[in-house]
């Protein structure tokens, strides 16, 4: 394993373009702190008003959507995964489950979600996570998921 992959520890918003295929709109991760391999990881997500979502989702009281908190740490552990892999460029991640999904507390523009992902499992190319989305250290939202990465 190249020495570079065992000490990355954070990945700025540049290092994850090269490691996620997702761009504007969807890129729900802005930067993944505290990176432990594939085993722990935590990324940043600052809302903005000027997203895209807030027109519709709601004009007059914006809310972020619960499914991109969802997505959001999916690609936190996407991060995760491919840091561990010998190269830290794109790679193709599929979702393969979502489970025990849970909101808690609304999402607003100015708040920074900090996605909390914990690997429970893995087999080959296949990775499962458990992760909590918070603001200010209050968790408003979990989830399990499991993800395949393919080069494909």
């Amino acid at each position: 394993m190249d020495k570079a992959v065992k000490t990355l520890e954070a990945a700025d918003i540049a290092v994850v373009l090269k490691m996620l295929p997702h761009r504007y709109p969807f890129l729900m991760v802005d930067r993944v702190i505290d990176i432990r391999g594939d085993q722990h990881g935590i990324g940043i997500k600052n809302v903005t008003i000027n997203e895209p979502h807030f027109q519709g989702h709601f004009p007059e009281n914006p809310v972020f959507p619960g499914v991109l908190m969802i997505e959001g740490m999916a690609q936190t552990a996407g991060v995760l995964c491919i840091a561990t892999s010998a190269t830290l460029r794109s790679r193709q991640v599929f979702f393969l489950t979502i489970d025990k999904a849970k909101f808690r507390k609304p999402v607003l523009p100015g708040d920074t979600l900090e996605y909390h992902m914990t690997r429970i499992a893995r087999r080959r190319n296949m990775w499962w996570f458990r992760g909590e989305a918070k603001v200010d250290g209050q968790t408003v939202a979990e989830a399990e998921v499991g993800a395949m990465i393919s080069d494909a």
